[in-house]
């Protein structure tokens, strides 16, 4: 039984994380709520450790202690480029814990605790799948592997049969709970949690992060019901149930289903387009070319995008837009839901280089003042102002909502080449009379323009 004491406490960890989760939606308070997050996860573990008195302290403790030093130093050492694979890491390391627990779980067991053991098999299988499939997103997104859709002959066919297999384990499980049966819709859910992501390329990765996120969540929710935790149970419900109604958004953002995102490239269609560069002729500047542009605008608006991050050019942009603002121009920017490689990583990005958070306006918002505005200077965006997302049936990203850049007056884009976005296609915006392509690295680029813009 657990002291009155310790339940107590659980119910300020679980306040904790649900003010948590509240603060999280907004850039303004999203640092303290990561804080008191935090807070409550290490009082939880304190309160575990002092009400429970677990056995085998010491492997224990060496185990927190290892995690601990991987996790901060892990964290500190990470580029925000890379925050989309220390995401999808996060997400496997959470299913596959869970997924063990509810194993080891196993052997204590009776032939007559049917709810618990269905919980087990569900942690086991959908725990598997999550770190399995969070591990190929890992490698999709760090490029250890092609970023394509990956397909074969008879893919449809196994993941099926991967499917009803492990459905058939979970079912001898739940009737007799065996260890080896456990190892065995483990390897399965290993599986299908590869076949899961493999068909999944391009622009549409960071639905499956947060998809995979869900799953997590919803793992370790179910793992505190195998160990009769309740603060597991709500801290899981709450990550599972963000994760889904993320999900659920994104791929509204992006005018698809779910289902589209992880199998249109199963059925024949592609996620990803041909990715080759195109030879076809552009107007491109110099940076004082694009300064005077700028300077004698009334009104700019920043569309940031992947390049940005991986420019490190966050600041450089923000001292840009503060030379503008002292001229008099208006400027903001436009976020796109999707922008970048996992949800908000331009919001935090930006925020990272102490850009006021009134001036970052998601899509629905600003969408609208594209016509009255006088230039639109794109940053390592693309695929997030393509018109083939409007104009072309044929496009893997079509019906995709984007931002009206093309509805400004004039439009200029900060690009290293030719090269197509991370859909892999042409963005025809690049050939309008009204674009200009100034090329180079996004953060030299944006320095010359600074130097050109103070001369003016």
């Amino acid at each position: 039984m657990i002291p009155t004491w310790a339940q107590i406490g659980y119910l300020i960890a679980a306040v904790c994380f649900i003010v948590a989760l509240k603060a999280l939606s907004s850039p303004k308070s999203a640092r303290t709520g990561n804080l008191l997050g935090a807070a409550g996860a290490v009082l939880a573990v304190i309160i575990t450790f002092v009400a429970y008195k677990p056995d085998h302290l010491a492997p224990i403790l060496i185990a927190l202690a290892i995690g601990t030093v991987g996790g901060v130093v892990g964290s500190r050492r990470v580029q925000m480029t890379q925050m989309p694979q220390l995401v999808a890491l996060f997400n496997g390391v959470g299913g596959g814990a869970a997924a063990l627990v509810a194993l080891m779980e196993l052997g204590e067991l009776s032939t007559d605790a049917v709810v618990p053991a269905i919980a087990s098999a569900f942690t086991i299988l959908v725990g598997a799948i999550s770190f399995s499939g969070s591990i190929v997103t890992f490698a999709k997104l760090q490029e250890l592997m092609t970023t394509r859709p990956v397909t074969f002959p008879g893919l449809p066919v196994l993941f099926v049969a991967s499917m009803l297999g492990g459905l058939v384990l979970a079912g001898f499980l739940v009737n007799e709970p065996r260890v080896w049966v456990g190892v065995l819709l483990c390897l399965v859910g290993l599986a299908v949690g590869v076949m899961l992501v493999l068909p999944v390329g391009g622009a549409d990765v960071p639905i499956v992060i947060s998809l995979l996120n869900a799953f997590t969540g919803l793992t370790v929710a179910a793992g505190g019901y195998v160990l009769n935790n309740t603060l597991l149970l709500v801290a899981g419900t709450l990550v599972g149930a963000a994760g889904t109604l993320l999900t659920k958004m994104m791929a509204d953002a992006m005018g698809r289903s779910v289902f589209n995102i992880l199998f249109g490239a199963v059925k024949g269609g592609s996620t990803l387009g041909g990715g080759t560069a195109s030879d076809r002729p552009v107007i491109s500047g110099g940076a004082e070319d694009v300064a005077i542009l700028l300077g004698y605008a009334n009104k700019v608006i920043i569309v940031p995008g992947y390049g940005l991050a991986v420019a490190q050019a966050q600041h450089t942009l923000r001292d840009l837009v503060e030379e503008l603002q002292s001229r008099g121009v208006k400027v903001d920017y436009a976020i796109h839901p999707v922008a970048g490689r996992m949800p908000g990583h331009m919001n935090v990005l930006l925020a990272e280089a102490q850009v006021p958070y009134d001036q970052l306006r998601e899509m629905d918002e600003i969408n609208g003042d594209f016509k009255t505005t006088d230039v639109v200077l794109v940053v390592g965006a693309n695929d997030v102002v393509n018109p083939a997302a409007r104009n072309t049936p044929s496009a893997p990203i079509y019906g995709m909502p984007i931002l009206n850049a093309d509805e400004a007056q004039r439009v200029i884009f900060l690009k290293r080449s030719m090269r197509p976005g991370f859909a892999g296609i042409e963005n025809e915006l690049l050939y309008d009379p009204r674009t200009t392509l100034l090329f180079g690295d996004a953060r030299d680029s944006l320095t010359k323009l600074l130097g050109a813009l103070k001369t003016l």
